[in-house]
Order: structure tokens, then C-alpha cells, then sequence
């Protein structure tokens, strides 16, 4: 059963803005270590840092918080499963939010796309509940 779903778009050229005047101060804020290493060693460092951005946004739509209520920008966090699917990994208020929303008797599964075409990114987030066999 779907629990929650998430989509955002964003201009990357906003991002390579806010890395120039910003730089590891945004990155730092925003983003985990692992996200960190990824994108530092992409060509495009600032599409691969506005897909997470988008990333993020998505998914706290699909928690249906927003950034608030005791979920923040780094209690999310892009992360790739050993096949190279991306999916989100969530700490914090993040993960204490997916808890309470997850029905007993289920666990949940969070399917994330990305995607860039310049000057955009998108990325959709689809929460699922799985029942627990």
C-alpha cells in the first residue's frame, strides 16, 4: 500500500549558484558524507548535488512533513544499493517519522528516481508499506 509519495524539480543552475557563494558550508549543512564523496567526484558536481537536493525535498513530501516537525536535511540522505538502484536511507527525525507512519504488521520501502537534463533535476520519491511475512 502507498504511504506517502514525493516529487521535486529543481534548476541546477540554482545549485552551482548557492555552491559558489556558499560552498562546503551547504554542502556540510545539507548533505551526508556519503552524498559528499559521490558528487564531489562527478564531472557535473552541481547536477549530481541538485538530483540529491531534489532528492530530499521529495522525500520529506512523501513523509508528509515537509522540513519540519523534527525532520532535517541530513536525516535523509541519497544512498545506492549494490545493483546501483538508488533509494533514500533515513535517520533521525527522518526515520522516526517513517516509523509512525508504517502501519503495524508491515515494513517500508522507499523507491526513489532521478533524474537530470540541464537545467533540471527531478527526483521522485514512492513510500510503500510491505507487509511483514
Amino acid at each position: 500500500m502507498v504511504i506517502g509519495l514525493g516529487n521535486d524539480l529543481i534548476d541546477i543552475r540554482r545549485i552551482e549558484k548557492t555552491l559558489e557563494r556558499f560552498g562546503a558550508r551547504f554542502i556540510n549543512r545539507l548533505f551526508t558524507e556519503q552524498e559528499q564523496a559521490r558528487s564531489e567526484r562527478r564531472h557535473n558536481r552541481a547536477a549530481s548535488y541538485a538530483k540529491r537536493f531534489a532528492a530530499k525535498e521529495a522525500c520529506s513530501k512523501a513523509l508528509g512533513t515537509g522540513l519540519r516537525r523534527g525532520v532535517y536535511w541530513r536525516d535523509m540522505g541519497v544512498a545506492n544499493l549494490a545493483g546501483g538502484k538508488p533509494t533514500m536511507v533515513l535517520t533521525g527525525g527522518a526515520l522516526q517519522r517513517l516509523r509512525d507512519i508504517t502501519p503495524e504488521g508491515h515494513a517500508a520501502q522507499i523507491d526513489l528516481t532521478l533524474t537530470d537534463d540541464f537545467p533540471l533535476a527531478q527526483a521522485i520519491v514512492l513510500i510503500t508499506a510491505v507487509p511483514i511475512r
